[in-house]
């Protein structure tokens, strides 16, 4: 079961949660890119890695037997802040797409490199699945 904290009188925010309490069997996703399962790139586009890297996501979880709303937690590591913020709109379609109107808590950080010099975004994630 999870619960979305929002402290009263806070603003509500847009495409993530404040805060998440949930009680389960827990699933740790490590970093994942916008690689494919035999590990290449298929495009150089920021969304379409976004796109992958969320697909990726989804298949760990489906193999621990979670879901996408199980995700209480994700951390976004990105290359470049401004192609971050100039495709907010693709990256929300992308989003729902892949993991539907679920907004786990999440935080965004612009790093200076990734290990795999073609990702533009490698994404954590944490799911807790409920007993």
């Amino acid at each position: 079961m999870h619960e979305i904290l929002q402290p009263e009188g806070w603003a509500k925010p847009i495409g993530y949660a404040n805060g998440v309490a949930a009680t389960g069997r827990t699933i740790y996703v490590g970093g994942q890119i916008g690689w494919n399962a035999q590990c290449e790139f298929e495009t150089d586009d920021f969304v379409g890695q976004v796109r992958q890297t969320l697909k990726n996501i989804v298949d760990v979880l489906a193999a621990g037997g979670a879901e996408p709303h199980h995700i209480t937690t994700m951390t976004w590591y990105f290359t470049d802040k401004a192609e971050y913020m100039g495709n907010l709109k693709g990256l929300g379609q992308a989003y729902r797409e892949t993991i539907g109107r679920h907004f786990p808590a999440m935080a965004a950080v612009q790093v200076v490199a990734l290990v795999e010099d073609r990702a533009k975004i490698e994404i954590q994630a944490t799911a807790v699945v409920p007993a």
